[in-house]
């Protein structure tokens, strides 16, 4: 009597077979003999002498099938063919079938045979991103925020000359929509924003928003799509930041539509002037107004989804309520009606305070048009950039 031994064994044991096909998600398997008298001794056995494997007993009968269907030439026993049958099982995320198989970066996750640089930095094409702020945002509590995620190395070219400067950083990140996290959405470092005013929306403003979110790398408006643009962020983390938070915010009369590009990089290409006689592309990988570029300026931010008050800092001391008011109406935005300044130290040479105006999309227009505003002191040599940013508090 034969038991626990391998299928192959029990048939070589029998007579010689021509073919085996293994169809493991039925648990099952089709075998070809060289004749049908082999197949019937087979048979034979099987009833007489029950085959365990694996402590399972194996059953065989006849199958309807007259021959197994070879891959490839079946005139050329040799031959083979360039199709791979991938079963995969217990699958952690979606799989779907793209007509061609994008990938961005060779790493333990993906890799790309036919473009062996990807993900070396020394190649523009394939520049490796990591995210300063942490890694994905899987884990947090139902409120947005969470204990630290896991620590990873700053970028080089981010990497501060002084020993002090740490190369490492978490920092809480807020809880992305369901749908954006499960939905099947591709990951890129590129977002597509469409629903931007023409006569008020340029490169320099469409940064001024983003750039809560993360490092701004490329702004580019598309000719072909008026009111779209393309943004190139940092990271793909700071990608999924700006589409949780900024999507379908309503911006001078209209609401964007914020979502993951195709495209991979933002390339200057069809340039033109805008209604404003500003470019349609910019390039902000050197802008020191990026607030994540390095372990000490992505502490200090805090991601906020838009809200009605607005946090401002980095304003020279003689700047005062009446100031602000000037700013808002010689850019065309409504004014707050609340106004705030912090007590300052005595050795601060700076001010912050917060702003609340009458409802969320006069603070977002605001904040648009105002971030990174050059304020000129007399008699100073350098100008002050106001900073702002949403504030935590929700109303003054």
């Amino acid at each position: 009597m034969l038991t626990e031994l391998p299928v192959f064994l029990c048939f070589l044991l029998i007579s010689l077979f021509s073919y085996v096909m293994m169809m493991p998600f039925k648990r099952q398997a089709l075998v070809e003999f060289e004749n049908i008298d082999s197949a019937k001794e087979c048979v034979t056995f099987a009833a007489d002498e029950p085959v365990y494997i694996a402590g399972q007993q194996a059953f065989f009968n006849y199958s309807t099938s007259k021959r197994i269907t070879r891959p490839g030439n079946t005139d050329d026993p040799s031959g083979g063919n360039k199709v791979l049958l991938l079963s995969i099982q217990n699958p952690l995320y979606p799989i779907t079938v793209p007509t061609r198989l994008n990938v961005i970066r060779n790493d333990n996750d993906s890799w790309d045979y036919t473009k062996p640089y990807l993900g070396r930095r020394d190649r523009g094409k394939g520049r490796q991103r990591q995210a300063i702020l942490g890694e994905h945002p899987s884990s947090f509590r139902h409120d947005g925020y969470g204990s630290h995620g896991p620590l990873l190395p700053l970028p080089s070219r981010y990497r501060m000359g002084s020993r002090d400067t740490p190369e490492l950083v978490a920092y809480p990140l807020p809880q992305a929509s369901s749908s954006y996290m499960h939905g099947g959405n591709p990951s890129g470092s590129v977002v597509m924003v469409s629903g931007l005013h023409q006569l008020k929306m340029n490169c320099s403003r469409v940064f001024n928003l983003f750039c809560l979110y993360g490092n701004i790398e490329k702004v580019k408006f598309m000719k072909t799509i008026p009111g779209t643009a393309l943004v190139e962020m940092g990271d793909e983390y700071a990608v999924e930041r700006a589409v949780t938070h900024l999507n379908n915010v309503k911006l001078f009369g209209k609401r964007l539509n914020v979502c993951v590009s195709k495209q991979h990089s933002v390339v200057p290409s069809q340039i033109f002037e805008l209604e404003d006689g500003t470019s349609s592309y910019k390039d902000f990988a050197m802008s020191k107004n990026n607030r994540f570029t390095s372990a000490g300026q992505a502490s200090k931010n805090i991601i906020q989804p838009p809200s009605c008050v607005l946090h401002y800092y980095n304003v020279p001391l003689c700047v005062t309520e009446e100031t602000f008011t000037k700013l808002c109406n010689d850019h065309e935005v409504l004014t707050f009606i609340k106004y705030k300044v912090f007590d300052a130290k005595p050795s601060a040479k700076t001010l912050s305070g917060l702003l609340e105006w009458e409802c969320k999309t006069d603070a977002v227009e605001a904040l648009t048009a105002l971030n990174h505003y050059q304020i000129r002191v007399p008699n100073g040599s350098n100008p002050y950039t106001l900073k702002l940013c949403f504030s935590t508090s929700s109303h003054l």
